[in-house]
């Protein structure tokens, strides 16, 4: 096995006609590419071709890649998109840790492996969360999916969506849980994007992915993930099997301030798919960079086109910035917490001519060092929901923020205006600099009078960095202001100091 740091690198890295036959896969349209599928199944003696690609988290850099751009079944590496998609509405507040989830007789049916939960029972989000990360359960993701958007066919549509908008051209899909359909396909390349977008994304709910095992009514469920606590760095994410996929890993790991994800697709075993992993994580984790995050960090498609909800981790307010092209989006007010929320591909999430899809294209794939997600604005949010539910989280993630005096770049200490633009929130006080002193050259006259500034927030054990101009009097200025940058390919938001 040969590491290739470019597209151009991958027929070095095999026999000539399989590179040429791996090209044909890579090129071919997403319906030649089940039909090709579907033929070698019905012959008889398929075997999934191997795929594999690790990324440095900080650069975009590759450094390992083999037919990565070739369409492969995700299996149940799908419940990261399915996990993604429902830390999305709780941190919206429509679900929170101890909410019901209503078992269906449609999910209450689905194939193994699965808790085997009876129709019309319940189970909480944060055992449901626990038994995707451990169990695998396909019940359970099902059950996710309905209890979102009313039924797993209108949720894999927004799952394809939000793919899509993250930067994950060559993804659909077509049920909650990666159980075997033609449709359900996706890329090394792919998979890549998705793994580092849920952990800057949703950093107080990764955490879950550390899981080794739980107890659920008397039973105690560990992890299908054997790495975990095994080999030096490895956090998570999710493993994944199925006939036609072979033996699927999305792998995270970090050590001495460098961090990489890693896919491993069509592993011949279980055991080979680890020890594969193993050999990669290894050979690349001291190959990656380990200064500060170089790729400038933005939202998905969807995000970058709503207004922006500002949630202070202090006084626990929630505000709203509207906009002109934004009038379709529903404030998380007056969501009913107890009806599936329509978030199918005609509503909010949905990229550009992608209603009532089966399979359109999305974004054009983007270079192999972009960076196609972010933190959300505002860094570590509280999560609405109940008392119950905080502290639950609060034991998984340490506490409630405590936030430090703002500091200027240079000079002078800033004195936050009435009114402030927030750009993001970072893990480094570089990063964050480096992002308002790009967000200032390129902002043009909306910046000219404004003081960068960072704010430091300690919170879950984590230090971060919120990165934000001062020098607005008024809201209307403000949010011109953060218009000009989102013209310019920043996510920001106005919000009172």
């Amino acid at each position: 096995m040969r590491s290739v740091s470019s597209r151009s690198g991958m027929s070095r890295a095999l026999p000539a006609a399989l590179a040429a036959a791996a090209v044909l896969t890579a090129l071919a349209s997403p319906a030649e590419a089940r039909r090709r599928h579907g033929h070698a199944r019905a012959g008889g003696g398929y075997n999934p071709p191997y795929a594999a690609m690790v990324v440095d988290v900080k650069t975009g850099k590759t450094l390992h890649a083999v037919n990565e751009d070739s369409l492969r079944h995700p299996a149940s590496i799908t419940k990261v998109m399915t996990l993604y998609m429902l830390f999305e509405q709780m941190e919206k507040g429509r679900f929170a840790l101890d909410s019901e989830l209503t078992i269906s007789a449609r999910a209450a049916a689905q194939s193994p492996s699965k808790l085997g939960l009876r129709p019309g029972s319940t189970i909480e989000v944060e055992d449901a969360i626990k038994a995707i990360v451990t169990k695998s359960a396909n019940d359970v993701a099902c059950a996710i999916g309905e209890n979102i958007s009313g039924s797993e066919e209108r949720f894999a549509q927004a799952m394809t969506a939000k793919a899509h908008a993250l930067g994950m051209s060559r993804t659909n899909y077509a049920n909650a849980s990666g159980l075997p359909d033609a449709d359900q396909v996706t890329t090394a390349r792919d998979l890549t994007i998705l793994a580092r977008a849920i952990q800057d994304r949703f950093p107080r709910y990764y955490r879950y992915f550390q899981t080794r095992s739980f107890a659920f009514r008397g039973r105690v469920i560990g992890n299908h993930n054997h790495l975990l606590g095994r080999v030096e760095g490895v956090d998570g994410i999710k493993t994944g099997y199925t006939r036609d996929s072979g033996f699927n890993l999305m792998t995270a790991a970090k050590s001495d301030d460098r961090q990489i994800v890693a896919i491993v697709l069509g592993g011949k075993s279980g055991a080979s798919r680890d020890r594969i992993m193993a050999d990669l994580v290894r050979a690349s984790l001291p190959r990656a960079y380990a200064g500060a995050r170089q790729t400038s960090p933005t939202t998905d498609v969807a995000e970058r086109t709503r207004p922006a909800v500002v949630a202070d981790a202090v006084s626990r307010t929630r505000t709203q910035v509207a906009s002109a092209e934004d009038d379709e989006i529903e404030t998380t007010a007056s969501t009913d917490r107890n009806q599936p929320l329509d978030i199918s591909p005609n509503r909010a999430t949905t990229t550009p001519g992608s209603a009532g899809m089966a399979w359109k294209s999305g974004p054009q794939a983007l270079p192999k060092a972009a960076q196609a997600y972010a933190a959300p604005a505002g860094g570590q949010a509280p999560f609405p929901g109940s008392a119950k539910s905080e502290a639950r989280l609060a034991s998984v993630d340490g506490g409630q923020a405590r936030t430090e005096a703002p500091k200027p770049l240079s000079g002078p200490r800033v004195v936050p205006s009435p009114w402030v633009i927030q750009l993001g929130a970072m893990d480094d006080e570089d990063k964050a600099k480096s992002m308002l002193a790009e967000a200032r050259s390129r902002g043009g006259g909306a910046l000219a009078k404004a003081s960068p500034y960072t704010v430091k927030v300690e919170h879950g054990g984590a230090t971060l960095f919120r990165a934000r101009f001062s020098g607005f009097s008024e809201q209307d200025s403000a949010q011109d202001a953060c218009k000009a940058l989102k013209r310019s390919g920043f996510n920001c938001f106005a919000t009172r100091s």
